[in-house]
């Protein structure tokens, strides 16, 4: 019997199930799906078959790949399922057809078989290590930013076992302070409220390879969540704040920046700094002299901090890039010298470093750590030398041993004859076996055969 499925209940798209499916998932927009297909005319015509071909036909539901009536219905069906699809023209190919096959304004029939499907891949590189299947679409158009508070529900599974199942409310980005995998996260940028989704997580957007011993979770482990959006809440947007209300927002990430670096949370202490740069980078709100105060005072915090944090996290690059942007603020300020310094170390630029801790020294003679760090830098630098030093000295006692094999090598090769042990004619050598004259016995190096081969010497 067949069900009218169309969006409007409209009657312009009825299924009819010839085959039951397995289980109760079906696919959600974004699944890649793969289906078997006969399609036919109303009179019977057959004007396309995947089965004719013997290969089954693959699409991402939901993306307008396909015609109306198969993104709508084929989200109906089970697994295995096998479905009629009446498509009136508005779900078909409308008013135009699809000549020469498909006249228009057609109502078509499609037998639809549900061979399997994949899920949606989230990922933010497209490897598959963030999945989403939809149990229940969200609400209207609204999905989560970065920053902003979300409400949810979540359960998590490994193994067919329950290890949490809770609300917890969050802003957007910070997750990890309540023990949110970086995959539901991910994942929650593409909810829409009301939603409720199953994702599937592998263990590098989980616990990675140090997996969560209280949790009962192993190293490496991919895990399963049922996650329910029940609410959420847009954070600001930079361009929408006048100049005090960024200085607001920025005071508030440092604070929040500074409490994660204390729970030793440094990923989110940097998220929290980067949210300080990113709310008072621009100067252009800050044009008056107390909110340039202000505001500068802030930044070169942000940048110290940052600078710090990357220090931490071995992100040496980095740390030298705040520690710059800082310098641009206060070309004096005695930590960013000092933390650049010890990035350049980290960089095997003690040349660089060296300079940044004497400037230390130059603003803060009694600074004790400078001062290490510059007779650390000076024992580098020696060291380098001395093994660069030995390198180009058996560098060159190489260079020297292949030219003089080369030279040994290009004497074996003169004809023999030529040249005596001493490079004299020998008695036997000289034509006619007779004595060397005086004058070959005073220059016997600048003597040759002549030319017609006739045993004449010529002086060179």
């Amino acid at each position: 019997m067949a069900v009218d499925i169309s969006v409007s209940n409209d009657g312009g798209l009825l299924k009819e199930i010839i085959k039951e499916g397995t289980g109760d998932l079906t696919p959600s927009i974004g699944c890649q799906v793969k289906v078997h297909y006969t399609g036919t005319l109303l009179d019977g015509t057959k004007f396309d078959s995947s089965k004719d071909r013997n290969q089954p036909f693959e699409f991402e539901l939901g993306l307008g790949q396909v015609i109306k009536g198969w993104d709508v219905g084929v989200k109906t069906m089970k697994k295995g399922e096998v479905a009629i699809l009446t498509c009136s023209p508005e779900y078909a190919y409308g008013k135009a057809g699809s000549p020469p096959k498909i006249p228009p304004d057609a109502t078509l029939k499609f037998e639809v078989e549900m061979i399997d499907w994949v899920s949606e891949d989230l990922s933010p590189h497209k490897d598959k290590g963030i999945s989403r299947q939809q149990i229940k679409a969200g609400e209207g158009y609204l999905t989560p930013s970065d920053g902003g508070l979300v409400e949810i529900h979540i359960t998590g599974k490994y193994n067919d076992n329950t290890f949490e199942d809770r609300d917890v409310s969050f802003p957007l980005g910070e997750g990890e302070a309540e023990g949110i995998v970086e995959g539901v996260e991910i994942a929650l940028e593409k909810f829409k409220k009301g939603e409720i989704s199953k994702i599937f997580v592998k263990s590098k957007y989980a616990y990675g390879d140090k997996g969560k011993p209280e949790l009962k979770i192993p190293p490496n482990a991919d895990l399963e969540f049922t996650v329910e959006l029940k609410n959420l809440e847009k954070a600001p947007q930079v361009w929408s704040l006048d100049g005090q209300q960024k200085l607001e927002q920025g005071a508030m990430f440092k604070e929040k920046g500074t409490t994660y670096f204390k729970n030793d949370q440094i990923n989110l202490a940097i998220k929290m700094y980067k949210k300080v740069v990113e709310f008072t980078n621009s100067d252009y709100d800050f044009k008056e002299e107390v909110a340039k105060v202000c505001r500068d005072k802030l930044l070169l915090s942000a940048n110290l901090n940052l600078a710090l944090c990357f220090l931490k996290t071995q992100q040496y690059f980095e740390a030298r890039e705040a520690c710059d942007k800082a310098l641009e603020l206060d070309p004096n300020n005695e930590k960013a010298l000092f933390r650049r310094g010890q990035a350049h170390v980290q960089l095997a630029s003690p040349e660089l470093a060296v300079i940044d801790f004497q400037k230390v020294i130059e603003i803060e003679p009694n600074n004790k750590a400078a001062a290490n760090q510059i007779i650390i830098c000076n024992n580098l630098i020696k060291k380098d030398l001395a093994r660069q030093k030995k390198l180009y000295a058996n560098m060159f006692e190489k260079f020297a041993k292949e030219d003089q094999q080369k030279r040994e090598r290009e004497e074996e090769k003169l004809p023999d004859g030529l040249y005596g042990t001493l490079g004299e004619w020998g008695q036997e050598e000289r034509p006619g076996g007779r004595d060397a004259t005086a004058f070959e016995k005073e220059n016997p190096n600048i003597l040759m055969l002549n030319a017609n081969g006739t045993g004449e010497f010529k002086n060179m």
